[in-house]
């Protein structure tokens, strides 16, 4: 498979969400968790999609439970904290691994496209950078996803054409949507 539109995700109640279903559309692709420090973009990416959803934005939420235990309700749960917390509009797709041998197809064609460039510089990510390393000596040198909240974003073409890791800048984010909404 080498095109976006060839892949399908799972939803929570059964069924898959095929993503040709966005053709034409700019999708930002999201990893998220319920119990994570990152959990409060939910706020941002929603008003994110509030913005832009009118002109063509989707959100695809895969939660995940692969960091930490960070997101270990139902997918019925996650759905219910996320509409209550955060008043998310944007559905959530069935809990799902994002890394490893059971990995979303998805997320290793993404992974393919965007790799791995680094926290940037501030104190979390210094944090994420020893946290990491201690799990991973040579983490810096796979695509593999670090942890929950990171995104990618797809232009109206199917392109991958950024990653953003969980400490970026909203606004970074937010300006990469605005541009690719064109």
């Amino acid at each position: 498979m080498s095109s976006f539109y060839d892949y399908s995700v799972p939803m929570p109640k059964g069924g898959e969400l095929s993503m040709a279903d966005f053709k034409g559309k700019v999708v930002l692709v999201v990893n998220t968790a319920t119990g994570c420090g990152f959990t409060p973009q939910y706020k941002d990416i929603e008003a994110m999609y509030e913005k832009y959803h009118d002109k063509g934005l989707e959100v695809l939420d895969v939660p995940c439970n692969q960091f930490a235990g960070q997101t270990p309700g139902s997918d019925d749960e996650i759905h219910e904290f996320c509409t209550l917390k955060y008043k998310t509009q944007f559905p959530q797709m069935k809990k799902s691994d994002i890394n490893g041998e059971n990995a979303l197809p998805l997320f290793t064609f993404l992974k393919s496209k965007q790799g791995f460039h680094g926290f940037g510089k501030g104190p979390k990510a210094l944090i994420m950078d020893q946290m990491l390393k201690k799990i991973d000596k040579d983490y810096k040198n796979n695509p593999d996803i670090k942890w929950n909240f990171t995104k990618f974003l797809v232009d109206r073409n199917g392109e991958v054409i950024a990653r953003f890791e969980p400490m970026d800048d909203m606004k970074k984010i937010d300006a990469a949507i605005a541009q690719a909404i064109g």
